[in-house]
């Protein structure tokens, strides 16, 4: 790969989209890579370093992303912002602690969404990919089995994968709060931005001109907002939904009480 041979003059990223899943972080860094002043992996949107390829190493990390050259600021251009969307990052309990050693300074976005609609999407998504076999519901009452112990073994053996942690937690992913506060432990909440994608989705210009603030990059006009990766699905049964939306009342509580606002869902 010509981006390892040359890693050296590459840089690393300014910006990292760390998740949640399903929440639209591959249509927000479509809407991204549109900015003049912003440039992502060589390759693909996500390099997953920090949750699965850790022990690969910080140079075949830089090995994805653009050269010096690409992204130094040069006359009345300003430094070019480098970033990549890995939404693994939210979730994995080592990737934050990575994160804040290996980029100092970075700055993360995380979009949120609905947990019983993530938790639904999030399946049909591992089916269409044939990470899951069991219906919906079955997955939901098999999750707590399936991750029993799971995280712990992460945390113990940095060099561990988890194909249930990372393909099975339909539950565990929307508790939102819980991933944030890990995130601002490492990082700090002043290099966090936390949107939800219902709002990006409904009303994507405002939600782009705030991640731009955030960035510290100029407007962009004419970017395109489509949504990606959207899969036709059943409805949800309601009694299902029903218990899913009580389930999840405790997180929201907890999500509402760190972002200081109530999110959509709950309104």
């Amino acid at each position: 790969m010509f981006g390892q041979a040359t890693r050296r003059t590459r840089v690393l990223p300014t910006f990292l989209i760390v998740g949640a899943q399903r929440c639209g972080t591959t249509s927000l860094f479509k809407a991204l890579a549109q900015h003049p002043h912003v440039v992502g992996p060589v390759l693909r949107k996500g390099v997953h370093y920090f949750d699965t390829a850790y022990e690969r190493g910080g140079d075949w990390y830089r090995g994805h992303f653009p050269t010096r050259g690409a992204t130094r600021a040069r006359g009345d251009r300003p430094r070019v912002e480098v970033g990549e969307s890995s939404p693994y990052y939210l979730f994995h309990p080592l990737a934050a602690e990575r994160i804040a050693r290996d980029l100092p300074g970075v700055k993360v976005i995380v979009l949120l969404r609905d947990p019983v609609e993530r938790a639904y999407s999030a399946h049909s998504h591992e089916r269409a990919r044939g990470f899951e076999s069991e219906t919906f519901e079955r997955a939901v009452a098999l999750e707590e089995e399936r991750l029993a112990g799971e995280e712990a073994r992460l945390r113990a053996d940095p060099t561990a994968y988890s194909h249930s942690h990372q393909h099975h937690a339909y539950l565990a992913r929307g508790r939102y709060a819980q991933q944030l506060l890990r995130l601002e432990e490492q990082l700090g909440r002043d290099r966090m931005h936390v949107m939800e994608s219902e709002d990006f989705f409904a009303t994507p210009e405002p939600l782009f001109a705030e991640v731009e603030r955030f960035l510290g990059i100029p407007h962009a006009h004419g970017v395109r907002f489509d949504r990606h990766n959207a899969r036709p699905r059943a409805e949800m049964p309601e009694s299902l939904r029903r218990r899913l939306t009580d389930y999840f009342a405790k997180a929201d509580e907890q999500l509402a009480v760190w972002w200081g606002r109530t999110p959509s869902w709950r309104a």
